[in-house]
């Protein structure tokens, strides 16, 4: 047996759910933690990388430079920055 105490708004959500679904909030809460917990395994067994794929070159710049010549670049808005300012 688990007593669980829940933020006002979380167990108005619950209680709402629970009539909706014609559920019992013990049935909804049950089914959430094993959503939970199969999500959380699965997860658990794929790579950083794997998690992540979506996200990498979603931003692209264009640009595939940028890690060689960071310097150059650096120095050069430094020097526009200072030439123009003087």
């Amino acid at each position: 047996m688990l007593a669980v105490r829940l933020p006002e708004e979380l167990e108005y959500k619950l209680n709402r759910f629970s009539k909706i679904s014609h559920k019992t909030k013990t049935d909804v809460v049950k089914e959430a933690l094993v959503l939970f917990f199969k999500t959380e395994s699965e997860n658990a067994a794929q790579s950083p990388y794997t998690l992540g794929e979506e996200l990498f070159g979603r931003y692209e710049s264009g640009q595939n430079d940028l890690s060689s010549t960071y310097k150059q670049r650096l120095k050069g808005k430094l020097s526009e920055k200072y030439h123009t300012h003087r």
